[in-house]
């Protein structure tokens, strides 16, 4: 479209919004209803990557995944109607997982809203509930403004997503803009006051806890929080899949309060007579369903600190409730001295107890013994000892994944990628927008046999774009984690989770990927070498099949355990 020197149009101003606020990289899969932000997009293309994805909720989640690797709100552009649907569940995710992000949905032109016209979808209705902020932009010269709130809002306090429509004709118009400074994230700061209670709260302590989650951290924070606790050599258990804010290395970690707790870990927690949770909203998930703690008031002392003041008070009273974010608080706790005014022994009174729970800890880190001829406990073990310590994890949802939480041990800030909101098909989308972000980092997706099918096209745009990544796809033939929930509650009567699957190394193969099916725990080492060496080399993604006997349902349980466990119950029955 020719205009004159200070007419651009809406797809152009946005774009330029776009290169203002620092974005690198866009997630989308096109469609004709942002076709002239595509085009803004191909004249920025040295600016800006695009990354074309092959399902909208594939963008969706890669554009998360960016946003937890960075900080920065991940971008994701679909088209209106279906393509938003799509997009939605990487939304939620980025909502529960309170990551930074903005979705732009395109829309029908502004003269047929409200005429129910094709693929039309009032977003502040359908987003509302899940979304930090929702806006139809309806003037072009309103988009500098309206993307520079988008951002300050998505990183802003608890960082979320926010979602912007664009109407055709408003991207296709001419208009004059004055483009919008960068955004800038606000943050509450704890006060001094805080602190010194803080600090006389530890000094009155006899068993302190630290459990670290949830989002708005960096690589600052995680080093500043490490230095706080190993002033005060405090013991630090993970939120549900929060296990990479502390290396787990780290003499003073204890272990992952998400599914499948050790049992002498919740008991610790039990235990502690003084709980100082950072960042976790303390979800249904790491609280063990709201019963790790009394509710409304712990019997423990309670201490809460939380970016977002209605997350404080929301389900549980403290005694120390503190708004801010975990940057701020983390710089604040690394400068608070070791010695108070009542005076600290050396080493700590609970110094003994950390050293116990650590031991605990890494004697529940080495596997069983699990049915069948392959043993995920023990490929878990070979990946510990074979992966640099900056490997990435990416995994979604499944049973398979607690064997990941639990055996592995993360090397720090960001080496965990997975969705606290229990979405299937994240982490094949979440390892190519990491490996595509940082190409010198090994990525390993994790993935069941039906979480791989929901995002397993996305294979093919891991080849086109050169992302490495090595995929292991854990197939008992089943929804392993919904039919663990069927046997416990209605035993021996299978229904709807049997799964008939394809040939997962032939399909990859297809994809022009590599592929191979390991049956055995002694083929593993060598068929993931081959997999690794391949990903590096060519550049192209690999995948290995691992064939697990479906009895091995957790690394504790079997599905005949848990059917005779629940007859003898009586459930099932009547």
């Amino acid at each position: 479209m020719q205009h004159s020197a200070n007419i651009r149009t809406g797809g152009e101003i946005l774009v330029d919004a776009l290169k203002v606020h620092g974005v690198d990289t866009v997630y989308c899969l096109p469609g004709e209803s942002f076709l002239a932000a595509l085009d803004a997009l191909a004249g920025a293309a040295g600016a800006i990557r695009t990354i074309v994805t092959r399902h909208e909720a594939a963008a969706a989640n890669m554009a998360e995944a960016y946003g937890k690797l960075t900080g920065r709100p991940g971008v994701c552009f679909v088209t209106r109607g279906p393509g938003a649907s799509h997009a939605a569940i990487g939304v939620h995710t980025a909502s529960q997982d309170s990551t930074p992000m903005v979705l732009f949905i395109g829309q029908v032109g502004s003269d047929m809203r409200q005429r129910e016209a094709w693929q039309e979808v009032d977003y502040p209705a359908m987003f509302g509930g899940m979304a930090k902020w929702v806006v139809e932009i309806d003037r072009p010269e309103r988009i500098p403004e309206l993307v520079s709130r988008a951002f300050h809002v998505a990183v802003s306090g608890r960082p979320g997503p926010v979602v912007v429509a664009l109407p055709e004709d408003v991207l296709a118009a001419g208009a004059e803009a004055r483009d919008a400074g960068a955004y800038k994230r606000v943050a509450a700061h704890p006060g001094a006051a805080d602190m010194a209670r803080l600090r006389a709260m530890l000094e009155a302590s006899a068993h302190p806890l630290v459990i670290v989650g949830g989002g708005g951290w960096d690589a600052q924070a995680c080093r500043d929080i490490r230095h706080f606790v190993e002033a005060f050599d405090l013991p630090v258990a993970a939120a549900f899949r929060r296990q990479d804010i502390l290396d787990n290395h780290n003499p003073n970690y204890i272990g992952h309060a998400g599914l499948g707790p050790s049992a002498k870990l919740v008991a610790r927690i039990r235990a502690a007579d003084l709980i100082l949770a950072v960042g976790p909203r303390l979800g249904e998930t790491t609280t063990g369903g709201y019963t790790l703690f009394d509710v409304p008031r712990p019997a423990q002392r309670f201490v809460h600190v939380h970016a977002d003041p209605q997350e404080l008070g929301r389900v549980y009273q403290g005694d120390l409730l503190i708004n801010a974010g975990m940057r701020e608080f983390a710089a604040a706790a690394a400068a608070l001295k070791g010695k108070g005014p009542a005076g600290w022994r050396s080493p700590m009174p609970w110094s003994a107890s950390v050293k116990a729970a650590r031991a605990e800890y890494l004697a529940d880190q080495t596997p069983g013994a699990m049915p069948g001829p392959l043993d995920l406990g023990a490929v878990m073990e070979h990946l510990r000892a074979t992966l640099p310590k900056d490997a990435i994890i990416a995994n979604g949802a499944g049973n398979y994944a607690i064997w990941v939480h639990k055996f592995h041990r993360y090397g720090g800030f960001r080496t965990q990628l997975a969705p606290t909101s229990g979405a299937m098909g994240y982490g094949l989308p979440a390892a190519i927008a990491a490996k595509l972000h940082d190409p010198r980092r090994e990525v390993v997706c994790f993935a069941g046999d039906g979480c791989f099918l929901m995002s397993g096209q996305e294979l093919i745009t891991a080849r086109q774009y050169g992302a490495g990544v090595v995929v292991i796809v854990v197939n008992n033939g089943m929804y392993g984690s919904i039919r663990m929930h069927q046997e416990r509650e209605y035993p021996g009567r299978v229904y709807a989770t049997s799964l008939e699957n394809p040939d997962f190394p032939a399909l990859a193969q297809a994809y022009g990927a590599f592929g191979e099916r390991v049956e055995e725990t002694a083929a593993f080492a060598d068929a993931f070498a081959r997999a690794r060496a391949f990903a590096a080399e060519e550049k192209r993604p690999a995948l290995l099949e691992l064939v697990i006997d479906p009895e091995a349902i957790t690394p504790s349980a079997t599905l005949s355990g848990l059917r005779a466990a629940a007859l003898k119950a009586g459930h099932g029955k009547g």
